[in-house]
């Protein structure tokens, strides 16, 4: 039971990276870039929509709504880009290393986009 939850984490793993490298090639649809960059932002983003301290809810996001978005953004990429890109996305998977700084920037936007919701609360107290 643990080495198919630990393939089907790896598989989701190898299909974020394929939706990352098949997001800068041009010859993507508009609507599938749309979706796919929706949800690779999603998926390393370190902030969920339902953050993982809510019992049970917590983990809906992460269980459900990537998985979702994965499998909508694979069904409106074209197949050949698919298949290149999850070729592409293997070989990245097993010599991947941390990247601290998207990290980084990713937190400082979020923080940013938090900052600006409670400055439009304040002005409406006042």
């Amino acid at each position: 039971m643990l080495q198919k939850w630990k393939a089907f984490v790896r598989r989701l793993k190898e299909d974020i990276y394929t939706l990352y490298f098949a997001a800068k090639d041009p010859r993507m649809p508009f609507r599938a870039k749309v979706v796919v960059v929706l949800t690779v932002a999603y998926a390393f983003s370190p902030i969920d929509l339902i953050p993982d301290f809510i019992p049970l809810l917590g983990y809906l996001d992460d269980l459900v709504l990537l998985p979702l978005g994965i499998w909508l953004s694979i069904k409106l990429i074209p197949k050949e880009l698919l298949l290149y890109y999850r070729q592409k996305a293997r070989e990245q998977v097993h010599r991947h290393k941390p990247n601290y700084i998207m990290a980084g920037v990713i937190v400082i936007i979020w923080l940013l986009v938090g900052y600006l919701f409670y400055q439009a609360y304040i002005e409406q107290l006042e």
